[in-house]
């Protein structure tokens, strides 16, 4: 699934990825600078470590994806599965967030607006996937 390395995207795929990588690394940086305290908010109450802590790692964990997803042409593909595993992996901050009534970001200050925000993570999977060629990788790796 992982191994092929030379996946051709079309334009539009290459600029979605570059929008998703340059999208990554703002919010890699928002998290370790003005929007600190915000993404606290999507820290559930259960992970067992400092909330702060949490945010400032996942902060250069999206950096750093971003940066590979813009930089890192024969590793595209598989960058494109890491990132899209980490937004799963981040998934339940943002269900914590819903059910546990937390506002951040000024627009998310309703339960409204935190459950149509959920809506918005598989979609974030999907573009990680087509954009970096991770899912036409996918099928070829299939019909080998």
């Amino acid at each position: 699934m992982f191994m092929q390395k030379d996946i051709t995207t079309s334009t539009t795929q290459n600029i979605f990825r570059i929008v998703l990588a340059l999208f990554m690394i703002y919010a890699g940086f928002s998290h370790l600078t003005f929007n600190r305290i915000e993404f606290q908010a999507q820290v559930p109450d259960w992970v067992p470590m400092s909330k702060d802590l949490v945010v400032i790692l996942s902060g250069i964990v999206e950096m750093a994806l971003g940066l590979a997803l813009l930089l890192w042409k024969n590793q595209r593909s598989r960058i494109g599965w890491i990132l899209a595993i980490f937004f799963i992996l981040i998934f339940p901050g943002n269900i914590a967030q819903y059910l546990d009534g937390k506002d951040a970001f000024g627009a998310l200050n309703s339960d409204k607006a935190r459950l149509i925000r959920l809506f918005f993570q598989p979609i974030l999977i999907i573009w990680a996937l087509w954009s970096s060629g991770a899912w036409k990788a996918w099928r070829n790796s299939k019909n080998q």
